[in-house]
């Protein structure tokens, strides 16, 4: 990555990130990445809203996001990092969610929160990429974890 690369700040919204991305709604976990440095960090938002689904069971009277989603918008922020970093090159047709390691869940997040996911770049080997990431609202961390993805080009 050359540091011209490195300093460049780039965003995606919502059409864009439907480029990147299979996901699509109500799986879709990301609104829109702001800070996007080259394939090395970005900052994913996600506006919460009571009229999501998963609001319905979880937990009817107190609804709360469940934890898995908060992992997965993570991994997607950073799977649209990824796929964006390699336009240019042989496009991944499939990003697959390889692992999540040390997963802590600080805080409840429900409607009306607006949840930051920032992601950085810990390592890359070949199509595999490692990330170190954090989810905050209003500043406070909610949720942290390492993944790791894998772009398949085949």
């Amino acid at each position: 990555m050359t540091e011209t690369a490195t300093q460049s700040l780039d965003t995606a919204d919502i059409l864009r990130i439907l480029e990147l991305l299979p996901h699509r709604y109500p799986f879709l976990l990301v609104d829109k990445i702001v800070e996007m440095r080259g394939d090395e960090s970005c900052i994913g938002i996600k506006n919460v809203t009571f009229n999501e689904p998963q609001f319905n069971g979880h937990f009817p009277g107190r609804p709360v996001m469940p934890g898995v989603m908060l992992i997965e918008g993570m991994a997607q922020t950073a799977g649209a990092l990824c796929v964006n970093a390699k336009l240019g090159t042989a496009r991944p047709k499939v990003v697959y969610f390889m692992t999540i390691d040390n997963a802590k869940f600080r805080k409840p997040v429900g409607p009306g929160d607006v949840v930051e996911y920032h992601m950085t770049k810990t390592r890359q080997r070949a199509n595999m990429w490692w990330f170190r990431g954090e989810a905050k609202v209003q500043g406070k961390i909610v949720c942290e974890a390492e993944v790791s993805a894998m772009l398949v080009t085949e």
